[in-house]
């Protein structure tokens, strides 16, 4: 939804701005501009980056339309998970999780949760330590040690389609000269003809460099931000999943263990502790 208003207010101020200084827009529809630009952008990105970004970038633009993932019912969601599967293992010890974790598309826990448990990621990645944690032949800081090997690679390939985008951004106003130059080669192959025909030859130039420099720091750049964004807030809930398991593992109560993990959030999403507690409560 942000980028929709975003581009609105982009287009709107850039395009407002012009008319009312007396410009014709028809003067700025240069589709072969367009063609250059955005031909040679496409192309360059095609070249610089493996077939595996480039998968994983148009797989994640469509997310930016949608709404924040992780929000405060989100998190809660997680955070009541883990502690139904805390109280569990303390109820009845760590045996009694491992029905659970082998099957969490049938499991009775994991399915009071649908928004977590409808990420496969997540799921995977929970059962993973839990399983650990069942066969015992690891301490906290090796489980520890694993978690952060694998959240950082996972960080790093999700923050690869961001990374791609803003060496697209950086490379526009260049490619945006470059059909100002081809431009301008039109322009002296037309020396000698009308000055109209003159005129229209370097307005459509100029209008190359103006759409390469628009695009990338007006849409590009914005959008490679927001992944940026969107991939940081989601290290983050792994981060807080990792925290909630460490303080398990250590010897923490449920209740306490997620509160562990309730306080690495940002404030934004963070929940309350009553709110927290209605919800395990109801839960239970």
């Amino acid at each position: 939804m942000n980028l929709i208003i975003g581009v609105i207010i982009v287009v709107s101020a850039v395009l407002g701005g012009f008319v009312l200084s007396h410009g014709e827009l028809i003067a700025l529809w240069q589709p072969f501009e367009l063609l250059i630009i955005g031909g040679a952008s496409a192309g360059a990105f095609v070249i610089a980056n493996p077939s595996s970004v480039t998968k994983r970038t148009f797989q994640q633009l469509p997310q930016l339309l949608k709404g924040q993932k992780f929000t405060k019912t989100y998190y809660i969601e997680m955070l009541s998970l883990f502690y139904q599967l805390f109280n569990l293992m303390r109820r009845k010890g760590l045996i009694a999780v491992e029905e659970h974790i082998d099957d969490p598309r049938n499991s009775s826990v994991f399915r009071r949760f649908p928004q977590v448990s409808k990420d496969s990621h997540v799921i995977e990645f929970i059962c993973d330590y839990l399983r650990l944690m069942v066969i015992g032949d690891m301490n906290a800081y090796e489980i520890e040690n694993l978690m952060d090997i694998e959240l950082e690679t996972h960080h790093h390939e999700q923050m690869g389609p961001s990374t791609a985008l803003t060496k697209v951004a950086d490379a526009l106003p260049g490619f945006g000269i470059v059909a100002a130059v081809l431009g301008i080669v039109i322009t002296m192959g037309a020396l000698g003809g009308p000055p109209e025909e003159l005129g229209l030859h370097v307005a459509a130039a100029l209008v190359g460099t103006f759409l390469g420099i628009l695009i990338a720091y007006g849409f590009v750049a914005p959008m490679a931000n927001s992944l940026e964004a969107k991939a940081d807030q989601e290290f983050k809930f792994y981060e807080s999943m990792k925290v909630c398991l460490i303080a398990n593992i250590n010897g923490m109560p449920p209740q306490i263990a997620v509160e562990f993990g309730r306080k690495t959030l940002t404030s934004d999403v963070r929940p309350t502790f009553y709110e927290l507690e209605e919800m395990v409560k109801g839960r239970s």
